[in-house]
C-alpha cells in the first residue's frame, strides 16, 4: 500500500493542475446534481418487521383517509367557561372549517363533536387528517397549516397548530461555523504558517462540498433521514481537516529533513497517507457495518456518512499533494524555509515541529532531525511511563465514574415536548399538557382488521372493553370504520406522556391483553408506539453491534501491529471510551445536569439511535489515534529501543499533531451543539466528550502506561499468526525497501 501510495503523490504533484482541475470539474458537477436531483428528506423513522409498522402498512392499504399524517390544533380561550358560550364555540368552529378546507387536508374534527373540551369550558383540541404521509406533506402545506386562526388569535385567543406533521428538517446555520473557525485557528497554531492552514481547511472544505453534493444527488433516488446529512456533514468535515493535517504535518517534517518537495510528497502520502487510508477505512467499515442491524433509516444514515469519509480520504491522497506542489516551501514557517533550502536539518527543536505521528520509519538514509527531548509530548510520556500504575489506577477509576449514569440511559425518538423552547411543536405540545395533560400529546391507535365487517364489528366491543380496563388507559375514542367496514380505528389516551416509562408499559400491557382476540387482526401504532418498538430493536441491535466493532478492531490492529496485546488493549480502551461518552452524555441530556451550558431546554431519553451511532463513528476515530502513535512506537522498538524508551518516543513525536487533530475535531462536532435541535445537539455532545476523552484520557494517558507496564510482550504474536496474516504494509516496509539506496534529493 505505502508503495502505491507513494507513486500516487509524487503523480499528483507532478499532475498538479490536471488533478485540481478534475476535482474542481468534480465538484461543480456534484453541485449542479445536487440542485436539480436533490428529494425531500424523511423525519419520520420506519422500522420493517414491527407491529407498529405493519399497523400503519395496514391503514394505508384498506383505510388511506387515515393513515395520512396528522395534526392537533390545541385552543386556548381567554377565559374560563368561554367555550360553553354561544360566541366561543363560533370562535371554533370557524377555526374548524378554515383548517378543513387547508391545501392537502381530508377534514378537520369539530371538538364538540367528540368531547374534546376541557370541564373547565377553556382548551379544545382539533383533530386535523391530512391525506398524505408527514413526508410529503409540502412546505406550504405546512406553513398555511401553522398560520391557522389569525382571526382568533386577533381576539385574545391561543391557537397552537401541532403534531406530527410539523416534524421538518433541522437548519443548519451559522453556528456550526464557529466549530470550523475554531478548527483554523488550530491549524495556524499547529503549523505557524497560514499557507499551510489555509491549504489544508481548502482540501478538508472541497472534500465536504463534492461528499454533500454527491449525497443530496442522490437524495431524489434515495430517502434520507433529516439528520443524515447532517451526520455526514459533521463527519465529513472532521475527518476532512484531520486526514489532510496529517499528511501535510508529514511533508514539512520531511522538508526540514532535505528533500525535495516531489519526494518529500511522496513518502508524506506513502507513509502518513497508508494511515489515512487505514483509519478511513476503519471508520467506512464501522459506519457501513450499520447495515447488520438491518434497520433502514439508521443503514442511509451510516452509507451516507461513510460516503464523505471516503470522498475525505480521496481528497487528502490526491488533492492534498497536488496543493502542496503548488505551495512549494511556503508551508512552512519563513524562519524554516532556509533551513529546508540548504539541505541542513534543523537543530533547535524544529524538525519535530509537527510532532508528526510516523506512521513507518523513515523510508532512506535522510539527515536526521535533532529531537527536541523537551517537548511536552516527550515530558509528558516520561511523566506518565514513570508513573505508569498510579496513571492507570486513576484513569480507571476517572472514566468509570464518569460511565456510571450509563446504566440509567433511555431510548426514544424526538418528540415535541424536548423540542426548543419557542417552536410552535413545542408551544402546542406545552398548550396540550396545560389543559389536557401529557397523555394527549402521545395518544395512541389501535387497528381491528377482521376478514368480513361482521367479524369486525363483532371484534371491536371486545377490544373496547379490554382496553378500558387496562392500567394507565385514560380514555378510548369511538371506533372510526373504514368505507368497507373490514377496518376500525380506536384512538387511546394513555395517562402518561410519549416518553414515559409507564406508557412504554402500557403499550406492551395493551398488547398482551387484546393478543387473544379471535378472528380479527389487533394491532397497535401511532407515533408513541413508533418511537418505543424503534428504541427496543435499537437497543436489541446494540450488544451485536458492539461486539462486531470490538472483534473488527482486534483483527484489523492485529494486522497492521502484529501483536495480539496492542489490539486487546486499544478494544479495552475504546469499551472505556464509550462507557464514559454514554455515561456523560445520560448526566447532561437526560438527567438535566449542567443543561443550560449546552443550551439544552428540557431534559429527556436520548435519541434512539444514538449510541449505535456513536459506537460506530468513535471506533474509527480511536483507531485513528492508535495507529498515529502506536504505529512509531513499534517501529522505535523494532529498530532497537528499548519498550520504554520507543513508548516515549512514539508520544513525543505523536502528541503534538494528534493533540491538534482532537483539538479539530472536538471544535467541528461542539459546533453543532449551538443548533436548536435538541437531537443534533446531543450526537455534536456526545462525539465531541468522546473524542477528547478517547485522544487525552485513553490513547495519550493510559495507552502509554499500559504499553511501558507490558515491555517486550506488547508486541508479541505467535509465529504461525504472523505467517498466516496478511502483510497490509502500513508502516512502509516495502518502500522502505525499494528506495533505501537512493539518496535523498536537496535543493
Amino acid at each position: 500500500m505505502a508503495t502505491l501510495l507513494y507513486r500516487l503523490g509524487r503523480g499528483a504533484l507532478r499532475r498538479r493542475r490536471l488533478v485540481v482541475a478534475l476535482w474542481l470539474v468534480v465538484l461543480v458537477v456534484a453541485g449542479l446534481a445536487a440542485a436539480t436531483l436533490r428529494g425531500p428528506t424523511a423525519s419520520n423513522f420506519t422500522m420493517p418487521g414491527t407491529e407498529s409498522q405493519r399497523a400503519l402498512d395496514l391503514l394505508a392499504e384498506q383505510f388511506p383517509a387515515a393513515s395520512g399524517a396528522t395534526g392537533t390544533i390545541t385552543v386556548k380561550a381567554p377565559a374560563d367557561g368561554q367555550l360553553a358560550t354561544p360566541q366561543g364555540q363560533a370562535v371554533v368552529r370557524e377555526l374548524v372549517q378554515q383548517a378543513s378546507t387547508l391545501p392537502g387536508v381530508v377534514g378537520a374534527v369539530d371538538p364538540f363533536q367528540v368531547g374534546a373540551v376541557t370541564p373547565n369550558g377553556r382548551y379544545a383540541l382539533v383533530q386535523v387528517q391530512f391525506a398524505t404521509g408527514g413526508d410529503e406533506v409540502t412546505d406550504a402545506q405546512r406553513t398555511a397549516y401553522e398560520e391557522v386562526g389569525s382571526a382568533a388569535k386577533a381576539q385574545g385567543w391561543q391557537v397552537a397548530p401541532g403534531g406530527e406533521v410539523l416534524g421538518g428538517e433541522p437548519e443548519i446555520g451559522s453556528t456550526e461555523a464557529l466549530g470550523v473557525l475554531v478548527a483554523a485557528i488550530v491549524l495556524i497554531i499547529t503549523f505557524g504558517s497560514l499557507v499551510a492552514a489555509g491549504m489544508t481547511m481548502l482540501n478538508a472544505l472541497i472534500g465536504v462540498g463534492v461528499g454533500m453534493a454527491g449525497l443530496f444527488a442522490l437524495s431524489g433516488a434515495i430517502q434520507l433521514t433529516s439528520t443524515a446529512p447532517i451526520l455526514a456533514l459533521m463527519l465529513g468535515l472532521a475527518v476532512g481537516i484531520d486526514y489532510s493535517l496529517f499528511i501535510t504535518s508529514r511533508h514539512r517534517q520531511n522538508l526540514l529533513d532535505g528533500l525535495s518537495p516531489e519526494e518529500a510528497v511522496g513518502r508524506a502520502v506513502g507513509t502518513a497517507g497508508s494511515a489515512v487510508v487505514f483509519a478511513g477505512a476503519t471508520v467506512v467499515i464501522a459506519l457501513a457495518g450499520l447495515a447488520v442491524v438491518n434497520i433502514p433509516f439508521l443503514t442511509v444514515m451510516g452509507l451516507a456518512a461513510a460516503g464523505t469519509v471516503t470522498v475525505a480520504v480521496l481528497v487528502a491522497i490526491t488533492l492534498q499533494p497536488a496543493l502542496l506542489g503548488f505551495a512549494g516551501r511556503r508551508v512552512l514557517p519563513r524562519r524554516l524555509r532556509a533551513v529546508a533550502t540548504d539541505g541542513t536539518a534543523a537543530t533547535d527543536g524544529t524538525a519535530a515541529i509537527d510532532g508528526t505521528p510516523d506512521t513507518g520509519a523513515d523510508v532512506s538514509d535522510r539527515p536526521t532531525a535533532t529531537e527536541d527531548q523537551s517537548a511536552f509530548g516527550f515530558r509528558w510520556a516520561r511523566m506518565v511511563t514513570r508513573f505508569r500504575v498510579p496513571v492507570i489506577l486513576v484513569g480507571l477509576l476517572g472514566l468509570g465514574l464518569l460511565a456510571l449514569p450509563t446504566p440509567d440511559m433511555r431510548l426514544a425518538l424526538p418528540g415535541a415536548a424536548t423540542a426548543a423552547v419557542g417552536s410552535p411543536a413545542r408551544v402546542a405540545n406545552d398548550l396540550t399538557v396545560e389543559g389536557f395533560g401529557a397523555g394527549f400529546t402521545g395518544r395512541l391507535a389501535v387497528v381491528v382488521a377482521g376478514d368480513t365487517p361482521q367479524a369486525t364489528s363483532a371484534a371491536v366491543p371486545q377490544v373496547t372493553a379490554l382496553l378500558q380496563r387496562t392500567e394507565n388507559v385514560l380514555a378510548v375514542a369511538p371506533p372510526q370504520l373504514s368505507p368497507d367496514g373490514r377496518t376500525a380505528l380506536l384512538g387511546v389516551v394513555p395517562k402518561t406522556g410519549p416518553t414515559d416509562e409507564a406508557t412504554e408499559t402500557l403499550v406492551h400491557d395493551i398488547r398482551d391483553s387484546v393478543g387473544g382476540i379471535r378472528d380479527a387482526d389487533v394491532l397497535l401504532t401511532g407515533v408513541t408506539a413508533i418511537g418505543i418498538d424503534v428504541s427496543e430493536k435499537l437497543s436489541d441491535a446494540l450488544p451485536v453491534y458492539l461486539l462486531l466493532v470490538v472483534g473488527l478492531s482486534v483483527l484489523l490492529l492485529m494486522l497492521v501491529f502484529r501483536s495480539l496485546l496492542v489490539p486487546v488493549k486499544a478494544a479495552l480502551g475504546f469499551l472505556l471510551t464509550v462507557a464514559a461518552t454514554f455515561g456523560i452524555t445520560v448526566a447532561v441530556f437526560q438527567q438535566g445536569h449542567l443543561a443550560d451550558l449546552v443550551g439544552l431546554d428540557t431534559p429527556g431519553p436520548l435519541i434512539s439511535f444514538l449510541p449505535i451511532l456513536l459506537i460506530g463513528i468513535l471506533f474509527g476515530l480511536a483507531m485513528d489515534y492508535e495507529v498515529f502513535l502506536v504505529s512509531r512506537m513499534r517501529e522505535d522498538f523494532v529498530h532497537g529501543e528499548s519498550a520504554r524508551q520507543a513508548t516515549i518516543s512514539g508520544m513525543g513525536h505523536g502528541a503534538r499533531v494528534v493533540t491538534a487533530a482532537a483539538l479539530i475535531m472536538i471544535s467541528v462536532f461542539g459546533g453543532f451543539v449551538f443548533l436548536e435541535d435538541p437531537v443534533i445537539k446531543s450526537m455534536g455532545f456526545a462525539l465531541a466528550i468522546g473524542v477528547a476523552i478517547d485522544a487525552f484520557v485513553v490513547r495519550m494517558t493510559i495507552v502509554p502506561a499500559v504499553m511501558s507496564l507490558l515491555g517486550d510482550r506488547a508486541w508479541w504474536l505467535p509465529r504461525w499468526l504472523n505467517r498466516a496474516l496478511p502483510n497490509v504494509d502500513i508502516e512502509g516496509e516495502g518502500l522502505r525497501a525499494q528506495i533505501e539506496d537512493r539518496t535523498p534529493t536537496h535543493v
